[in-house]
């Protein structure tokens, strides 16, 4: 990529309870002439920037439509119930579902999990949002069931949440708009993501490394080696002085009868 070539920023959108903090520290160490901004987004409205061009990137919540959106599962969340500090289920270390069969569970409407049949009774009314519902926790109304990232970015010190197993559970995947290939800096951030090193041969032209004195050592012994083959090592001296009439190194020479005793 030439210097006209390059883009004066990047721009990463990122869902709530997604925290891209080690990545861009890395994106600043490795590619510190290209600014990184961050544009936050729902989790419904995430895929739309992206298809619209708001962002070259997102880290977002899985599905996206994938005619419109490539991606790359990163990490499955797992579910947690948000429930009062108070609350009978806290002196498990997770819950079941069928110990939610008669609380009231709350619905927001940008519930970002795949429910068929959500579980416990429903409420007269769906919260707007996560965190409507976190208030309504607060107050004792019902308990509220979200990936983990989201009950701790609505961390409150009166309510604590436990796993709940056997539940369907929110993926947080890198995504771009869909391309013959992906561009230069999504192949950059993708290698970020993914933990590949710097000089990684994935995604970027790898740099080549200088041999260190040892190798360079060991080069030269090689090369003083050939040519001689087996045959240089039977001309190695051997340091010992061949016997008068006999094999140089071998047996002696000498011939004739046994002495006798």
């Amino acid at each position: 990529m030439t210097g006209s070539d390059i883009p004066s920023s990047f721009r990463l959108a990122y869902v709530p309870g997604v925290t891209p903090t080690k990545w861009v520290r890395v994106w600043h160490e490795r590619l510190p002439g290209t600014p990184l901004e961050l544009v936050q987004a729902t989790a419904a409205d995430a895929p739309g920037l992206l298809a619209d061009g708001g962002a070259d990137a997102g880290l977002v919540r899985l599905p996206v439509d994938r005619d419109v959106l490539a991606a790359i599962p990163l990490y499955t969340e797992t579910t947690v119930v948000v429930i009062p500090k108070d609350h009978v289920a806290t002196t498990a270390e997770e819950v079941s579902l069928t110990e939610l069969a008669d609380e009231i569970v709350l619905h927001p409407l940008d519930d970002v999990l795949d429910w068929e049949t959500l579980p416990g009774r429903p409420a007269v009314e769906r919260p707007a949002t996560t965190a409507d519902a976190i208030e309504l926790v607060a107050a004792g109304v019902g308990v509220l069931l979200v990936p983990q990232s989201l009950a701790r970015l609505h961390h409150r010190k009166d309510l604590t949440y436990r796993p709940v197993p056997e539940t369907p559970e929110s993926r947080v995947a890198l995504s771009w708009p869909q391309a013959e290939e992906a561009p230069e800096l999504v192949e950059e951030l993708i290698g970020i993501v993914r933990g590949r090193t710097v000089n990684s041969t994935r995604g970027r032209a790898a740099t080549p490394q200088r041999p260190t004195a040892k190798a360079k050592e060991k080069a030269k012994g090689k090369r003083a080696g050939t040519g001689g083959g087996q045959g240089a090592a039977r001309h190695k001296p051997t340091g010992r002085k061949p016997s008068p009439g006999g094999r140089a190194g071998g047996q002696s020479g000498k011939r004739g009868k046994p002495r006798g005793r």
